[in-house]
């Protein structure tokens, strides 16, 4: 398997991120100008949260940083270590797709249990993955 394959759904990943903030800037700039909004009135993080009432993106967005952080770093520990095997690729698109299914939700209609079950399932393989990791890790 070519080495390379394993940053794939890094790729991927980045794509999403980049599709949810620029969904962030479309769903801010279209309430700033319906509420009439000045920019300078949202210079903070704390005025924004008075003044912004649609913050779902902007919460995805945020969070497309916390875990996503964590399987970024496993690619690389993967790819360092020559841990690139068809299920280490396998659980790395697994992620990949719950998070995309974890951005529609809380992008779209945002029903908590529905995103909660993506949520937790991608955690879970994203555990998974890194467990996949250190006993390869300590096996070689």
């Amino acid at each position: 398997m070519d080495s390379k394959a394993i940053f794939l759904p890094a790729l991927a990943m980045a794509a999403l991120t980049c599709i949810v903030w620029l969904r962030m800037f479309h769903v801010r700039i279209r309430q700033m100008r319906r509420d009439r909004i000045h920019p300078q009135a949202v210079a903070t993080s704390a005025q924004a949260m008075v003044r912004f009432t649609e913050s779902s993106t902007a919460d995805n967005f945020r969070n497309l940083f916390e875990l996503p952080v964590l399987f970024y770093l496993a690619l690389v520990v993967a790819a360092l270590n020559g841990f690139t095997d068809a299920v280490t690729l396998s659980l790395a698109w697994l992620f990949v797709a719950l998070r995309v299914a974890h951005s529609f939700i809380q992008c779209g209609y945002n029903k908590v249990l529905h995103r909660f079950y993506a949520y937790a399932a991608g955690g879970f393989v994203l555990w998974t993955l890194w467990i996949r990791i250190a006993i390869g890790w300590l096996m070689s």
